[in-house]
């Protein structure tokens, strides 16, 4: 937002075609109240921090996909019913489109019958249930709305401290949120290992050993000689000397400030391939390594 507005665009010209992209975990109500109170903190802060007059400024607009950390290797058909869970705190959150996971994307890419089964759940959801049909159904509750006020209050403190070290590149540079990400995760796996949290199959539930591996999706290697023949097809017949000439001019636009999509868009329309505009890119920028956090 800030960023638009800088560079002189009209609030409300650009905000209502952003949208957000949200995972869906597997504490139920506090998936809810999470996307409740996202919605809330993108209204308020677009009305009253970037003037926004437009209502669909104020609409945050959301994908969810369920939650691939969530899934277990162990018994993965419980895997089915924790993104049926997921998703349906994702609906009743107010998502406006979402994914969910194949019960074996922890072992590998998902098999076609995995991948229907996913399919399958959303689609009881969407059509069986009749939770789509109703906005906003748990407003109200005292639960959800205390839950939601903490949450977004909670958003809103990290929002304060991050904005104390300057913001969110300089936070990053500091090792800020990588400390809260790894804090948090050293949590988790405390609460695993004292039972403090349960994880059905892992500490809780569990089963003897099965040696029986589920089927699992193998990629044909032929697929990649496949598309190595399409590339290097592709490197002979296009006009090599136009790409070279775009991939130079990106390289210019980078070492300035003007918008670098158009010349982007001129790489792409002379058949330059992704790996070619990434390393050209690469050249003017450079590669982040992130300062590892202890």
């Amino acid at each position: 937002m800030e960023a638009g507005i800088e560079r002189g665009l009209d609030v409300d010209e650009f905000a209502p075609r952003l949208s957000f992209f949200f995972n869906a975990h597997i504490d139920f109500f506090e998936e809810i109240a999470k996307y409740r109170a996202a919605r809330r903190i993108w209204a308020r802060h677009m009305r009253e921090r970037y003037g926004a007059k437009d209502e669909r400024s104020l609409k945050l607009r959301f994908h969810t996909q369920t939650a691939g950390c969530s899934l277990t290797a162990q018994q993965i058909e419980n895997n089915v019913a924790r993104t049926a869970f997921e998703a349906l705190a994702a609906v009743l959150g107010g998502t406006n489109s979402l994914h969910t996971n194949s019960m074996d994307e922890v072992l590998a890419l998902p098999t076609e019958k995995a991948a229907q089964i996913a399919l399958r759940t959303q689609q009881i959801l969407a059509y069986e249930t009749g939770v789509p049909s109703v906005v906003d159904p748990l407003a109200g509750s005292w639960f959800i709305e205390d839950l939601t006020n903490r949450m977004e209050q909670a958003a809103e403190d990290y929002f304060a401290a991050i904005a104390e070290r300057g913001g969110m590149l300089d936070a990053v540079a500091e090792g800020f949120p990588q400390r809260e990400i790894a804090d948090a995760a050293f949590r988790y796996q405390s609460q695993l290992e004292t039972g403090e949290r349960v994880i059905v199959g892992i500490n809780a539930f569990e089963q003897s050993v099965d040696t029986t591996q589920p089927p699992t999706l193998v990629i044909d290697p032929e697929v990649e000689v496949a598309q190595a023949a399409r590339l290097k097809q592709l490197r002979e017949s296009r006009d090599n000397t136009s790409v070279a000439t775009r991939l130079d001019a990106l390289q210019e636009v980078a070492r300035g400030t003007d918008n670098l999509m158009p010349a982007i868009i001129d790489c792409v329309r002379a058949r330059a391939t992704e790996g070619e505009i990434v390393e050209a890119l690469r050249t003017v920028f450079g590669t982040y390594r992130e300062t590892p956090v202890f």
